[in-house]
């Protein structure tokens, strides 16, 4: 049998998930169901627009949560380590482009939390993975699409 995939997350991310399983499994699928009654009053099934609507709001509810349930079932956990030596997840750090001389500042998090407009890298990117285990003044070569891209590690928090 296969491994299952472990996907990492804060308990407060794992939290998020399972509230909004609950809703969806509470309130989103009463909705829906409602919305599926409504449209079978309509008459033929055939040619109703409104029933076609609601059972593709069905699959992707049902998708959701089969998605929510998977995740939570192979949650593992990891919280910041607390080491401020080196990178890990739940450093915040910052760093400055070798080429431009600018800096920017990321917090290192788990492939559920990432969210790069927020700054929030993922470990298991290239930059996220790159970083990882490195200390302040390092200087870290990382492989991109673009090419290689080179960054000094300022501070680690």
């Amino acid at each position: 049998m296969a491994k299952e995939a472990k996907y990492k997350m804060s308990s407060a991310r794992l939290e998020e998930l399972k509230k909004e399983l609950q809703h969806l499994q509470t309130v989103r699928e009463k909705e829906v169901a409602e919305q599926l009654k409504e449209a079978r009053s309509f008459g033929d099934l055939s040619e109703n627009s409104e029933y076609d609507e609601a059972k593709t709001e069905q699959g992707k509810l049902y998708s959701r949560k089969a998605e929510l349930i998977d995740l939570i079932e192979n949650a593992e956990i990891v919280e910041a380590t607390g080491n401020i030596d080196t990178i890990g997840i739940g450093s915040n750090i910052s760093v400055r482009d070798a080429e431009d001389g600018s800096v920017e500042n990321y917090q290192i998090v788990g492939s559920q939390e990432a969210d790069p407009s927020q700054n929030r890298i993922s470990d298991d990117s290239p930059f996220g993975k790159g970083l990882l285990g490195h200390k302040a003044g390092d200087t870290v070569v990382i492989e991109a699409p673009v090419g290689k891209l080179e960054f000094e590690i300022i501070s680690i928090e």
